[in-house]
């Protein structure tokens, strides 16, 4: 009878251990696998390296919260597994539990924390418009009733929709399913300009070599995007170890040296250097660090 009873206790505990655990934790732990979605081409968040393996900022990032989670769970031969994903596909992996880590480029907004958990703001974008060098374009009422491109599955295009619609611009929105393919549509004239961050838009013209030159980047910035690693939602513990290994990255300086790494070096076997400089609102972010999807917050 006693046995009995100590095995029931036993398994009680386990029980509520786990529990404590939270769901995504208590997969990982069971399965010995843990699954972190990539983009293979959007430098230099997350990109495919010369051996074809995910690298980048963000996935730099997600590599020290799978180093936590091995750490927690003692499971020192834990399995990564990847899973490349794309504007389109990459929330949807995050709802349905394929995904525990969306290593990518995601922007924090309100509407889509309905359906999904973020982690701490990563990193600070303003959406901006990339039109041919002759151009003298600053903002969408300079484009009415020209068509304008943008990538599917995006907060670009759903704001170049949206101005669209309440401004009357009668803009012919086109749609790249990711942003080469985007940028492609400028290039190639059946697109006027190309709505998208600017760090992307940075980064693709970073791969042109001299025909960089052809291109301009606006300086009117059109919206705030707070990047942010994207998680389950209603899973509380795993949230909290991942912006705690976050926060501690920032509480000690390292992310500078992670910064600088990925956005005023040479990337790792691409050889282009974004030479851009950490934004004042991201320096405001790692001082006082902040999961707001509001994009007043970092103004």
């Amino acid at each position: 009878m006693m046995k009995r009873l100590s095995a029931a206790l036993l398994a009680l505990c386990a029980f509520a251990a786990h529990a404590a655990d939270g769901p995504t934790l208590t997969r990982v732990r069971d399965t010995g696998v843990i699954v972190i979605g990539y983009r293979p081409a959007s430098l230099p968040f997350s990109y495919l390296d010369a051996q074809l393996r995910p690298t980048g900022y963000t996935v730099e990032l997600c590599d020290r919260i799978v180093a936590a989670v091995r750490t927690k769970l003692q499971l020192a031969d834990l399995e990564v597994r990847r899973v490349e994903v794309a504007s389109a596909t990459r929330m949807p992996l995050v709802i349905n539990g394929t995904l525990d880590l969306e290593c990518g480029i995601t922007t924090h907004t309100a509407e889509r924390a309905r359906q999904q958990a973020f982690s701490l703001t990563i990193f600070i974008a303003e959406t901006r418009l990339m039109t041919r060098a002759a151009e003298r374009v600053q903002g969408l009422s300079d484009l009415r009733g020209l068509p304008v491109a943008s990538t599917i599955g995006t907060t670009s295009i759903q704001h170049l929709a949206k101005v669209n619609e309440q401004q009357g611009l009668g803009i012919r929105i086109l749609g790249g399913l990711d942003d080469p393919e985007g940028f492609q549509l400028l290039r190639s004239g059946r697109a006027s300009a190309f709505l998208m961050d600017d760090v992307l838009l940075r980064a693709l013209l970073a791969q042109q070599g001299p025909g960089a030159d052809d291109y301009r980047i606006s300086d009117q910035a059109l919206t705030v995007e707070p990047y942010a690693i994207g998680l389950r939602k209603n899973d509380p513990q795993f949230k909290a170890l991942v912006d705690e290994v976050l926060h501690s990255l920032y509480r000690s300086g390292e992310i500078h040296a992670i910064y600088r790494r990925w956005f005023e070096s040479p990337l790792p076997s691409q050889g282009l250097n974004l030479k851009l400089p950490m934004s004042a609102a991201f320096r405001r972010v790692i001082a006082n660090p902040t999961d707001s999807p509001d994009p007043e917050k970092y103004r």
